[in-house]
């Protein structure tokens, strides 16, 4: 029990580690990307947060195997490259028992992966999904972002439009509302090369028409200016208020996800799709104890290696794994039998097996 408990620290501390350094990379880089949509006007700002809080799970699911295995690697990896291991096994800790301890702290690992397989990941992938189709309907009142210029394909007229706006704020009606708003629409007229029209506001807010349910761009106190740059032939008009037709929100069937449906639906579903998802979430949660066994041999260092030496392999390794799986995934998909995960499942448990009975006839080939 001594024993176990030391292992289990070591590997514990070790994977937590490797795996809050995954996430924060991949939460970066995915933060990145939004942060890119946001200022291009793709996303409201506001909605990042809550988008990176549902997908934490999604993102788990990838990095806590692969974190298990770099921990078991780097934590007997060190214990060998200090001479701790052998002590151990001078002490009656085979490979046997050492691989049944590994498979005790990757129940802990397994357990947390069926949480977040189960029920955890889809219902944030499916409050995730609800947020990026709400983004559809937002119109460039909401998008825009102040003191950026944010280029829209439609509109008034179908034509392009550039916006900018010095500053935002709430309106009254609980909507956003434009400070100093400045909108440049281009292609009015039917010819190509029509003349661009140039308008100033002092302040811009959304509007719906109640009878046909159209979305306008309400601007006042107006200033229009239609002309061809290098001319001097423009007009000047003054208004107190101004609409702009709005591009109506993007129509689109609500549909499930397969990643998004709740586990219980898909218990005895007859749809094969239903049952491939089910087979994949299920697999995921094989992933531990099978990497569990695939490091215990390839945590064996010689004490002039180094204890870093098998991270590189470890993670390809990982990376084929998952690779094969998700093939698998998709396979299934598109007809194929979801018993393909788990064929995939023993032939890596099968190399870990060979790899520990190999060691261990070696072991004994050298005493």
């Amino acid at each position: 029990m001594i024993v176990f408990r030391y292992l289990a620290r070591q590997v514990l501390q070790a994977t937590a580690v490797v795996a809050l350094v995954l996430l924060a990379v991949a939460v970066i880089s995915r933060f990145m990307q939004y942060l890119g949509e946001a200022a291009s006007g793709q996303k409201a700002a506001d909605a990042l947060f809550l988008i990176m809080l549902y997908r934490l799970p999604e993102f788990l699911l990838v990095i806590l195997p692969l974190a298990l295995l770099l921990g078991i690697v780097l934590s007997y990896g060190r214990m060998y490259a200090e001479n701790e291991m052998v002590s151990l096994m001078g002490a009656g800790i085979g490979q046997t028992r050492l691989t049944r301890i590994t498979l005790g702290i990757a129940a802990a690992a397994m357990a947390l992966m069926g949480v977040l397989s189960l029920g955890v990941a889809p219902w944030g992938m499916r409050h995730a999904e609800a947020i990026v189709q709400g983004q559809e309907e937002l119109t460039e009142l909401d998008l825009i972002v102040a003191g950026q210029f944010h280029s829209f394909s439609q509109g008034f007229n179908n034509a392009g439009r550039v916006t900018w706006t010095e500053s935002t704020s709430n309106a009254d009606n609980g909507g956003r509302e434009l400070r100093n708003v400045f909108v440049a629409v281009s292609g009015v007229g039917a010819e190509s090369g029509a003349a661009p029209v140039i308008v100033f506001a002092e302040s811009a807010r959304p509007m719906i028409d109640e009878a046909t349910g159209a979305r306008f761009m309400r601007m006042e106190n107006v200033a229009q200016y239609d002309g061809v740059p290098g001319s001097a032939e423009f007009s000047v008009g003054r208004f107190d208020a101004q609409s702009i037709l709005l591009p109506q929100p993007a129509e689109f069937e609500e549909t499930l996800e397969q990643s998004t449906i709740a586990t219980l639906d898909l218990i005895g579903s007859s749809d094969p799709v239903h049952a491939g998802e089910l087979h994949w979430r299920l697999s995921l949660i094989v992933l531990a104890p099978v990497l569990g066994v695939l490091a215990v041999p390839m945590s064996r260092v010689q004490p002039r290696q180094g204890r870093y030496i098998k991270l590189v392999p470890a993670a390809f390794l990982y990376v084929v794994y998952f690779a094969l799986l998700e093939f698998c995934r998709d396979a299934v998909r598109d007809g194929g039998s979801p018993y393909a995960f788990w064929l995939v499942h023993a032939v890596f448990l099968a190399l870990g097996l060979i790899a520990i009975r190999r060691g261990r006839m070696s072991r004994g080939q050298r005493t």
